[in-house]
């Protein structure tokens, strides 16, 4: 049988438990996004109101990063939308990249909203006698933003877990990066109402360099993705026996990965009895394919049919000594 690559098709099951996957991962991170969407816009206006009478200028800062996550929402909303766009000309394997597109917007983002953080505590740091006092408003409403972001945090990576969403995973740590900023806001409130005026800066200057930190994570691993980095270790560890267990499947080599998006496309040489038919040979490619695709996060599986040729048993020679009985 002649070397053949062949481009396996998945049945019908396949696709459909695919297709539900992919809906309900839709589904659930609109969901928080949305919910991230309407607490935002709570907090933006509650904090620069309270900010503005109580004189709190870190107060309006933050309210001013909490606006900056609604920009943060409406691109993964702007994503998940496109990134659910089936294959087309243009886009052979999908538009699932949108994902990774919108983590890497994120993670500028971050970096963005860390390196401001840092140059407004340098500022602050050179000019302590220009920080006004503040009222008692500002320690409560600075505290309430903190127990609110928090919550929505652990939410929003909750959901984003669960189905598996870098993206969503990327946007749940920037909530937590509001948190952090809001911590920074109570005890920078809480130093001037004691008369510490230089622990906002301070703080403000731990926190920015996290964030920062966070913000190139993100951007890396999604700029990783787009130079189609290899799924990890143990992904591949598990394709490789997943599609050895094969019947008909003597052995594999070249079992290559890349990501898309959350998704992995999969490239690998099946060794196969050489003396087979070709629809045989296809047949069990088509199955290692199909039990392949049975995880959720594989997209794709390219395989090429390498021929083997294993050597029949001899027959048994009867040694001269011997006797046969009767």
């Amino acid at each position: 049988m002649r070397d053949s690559h062949i481009a396996s098709e998945p049945s019908a099951p396949a696709i459909s438990q695919s297709d539900e996957h992919a809906q309900a991962r839709h589904l659930a991170g609109r969901r928080s996004t949305l919910v991230s969407v309407f607490v935002n816009i709570g907090l933006t206006i509650a904090q620069a109101t309270v900010g503005f009478l109580a004189g709190s200028q870190a107060l309006i800062a933050d309210a001013m990063h909490s606006l900056s996550d609604l920009v943060s929402d409406f691109v993964v909303l702007f994503a998940g939308h496109h990134s659910r766009k089936g294959a087309d000309t243009d886009h052979p394997y999908g538009h699932q990249r949108f994902e990774t597109a919108a983590s890497l917007a994120l993670g500028a983002l971050l970096l963005a909203v860390g390196v401001g953080m840092l140059w407004t505590a340098v500022g602050k740091i050179q000019h302590p006698e220009g920080i006004p006092p503040v009222q008692t408003i500002a320690l409560w409403a600075a505290l309430g933003a903190l127990a609110a972001k928090e919550l929505l945090f652990r939410y929003m990576l909750h959901v984003a877990e669960r189905v598996r969403s870098s993206m969503l995973v990327a946007n749940a740590w920037h909530a937590r990066s509001d948190a952090a900023s809001s911590l920074v806001v109570a005890l920078g409130v809480g130093g001037n109402l004691l008369g510490y005026h230089v622990l906002d800066p301070v703080a403000a200057i731990v926190v920015g360099l996290m964030v920062s930190r966070m913000g190139l994570k993100f951007g890396w691993d999604a700029l990783s993705d787009l130079m189609d980095h290899a799924a990890d270790e143990d992904t591949v560890a598990a394709l490789h026996a997943t599609m050895l267990e094969t019947p008909g499947v003597l052995g594999l080599h070249d079992l290559k990965t890349r990501k898309m998006g959350d998704m992995i496309l999969v490239d690998v040489h099946l060794e196969i009895q050489a003396d087979l038919t070709v629809e045989q040979g296809h047949a069990i490619a088509s199955e290692a394919a199909r039990r392949a695709m049975e995880r959720d996060d594989v997209l794709n599986v390219m395989t090429h049919v390498d021929p083997v040729r294993v050597p029949r048993e001899a027959p048994r020679e009867v040694s001269r000594g011997a006797r046969l009985s009767v």
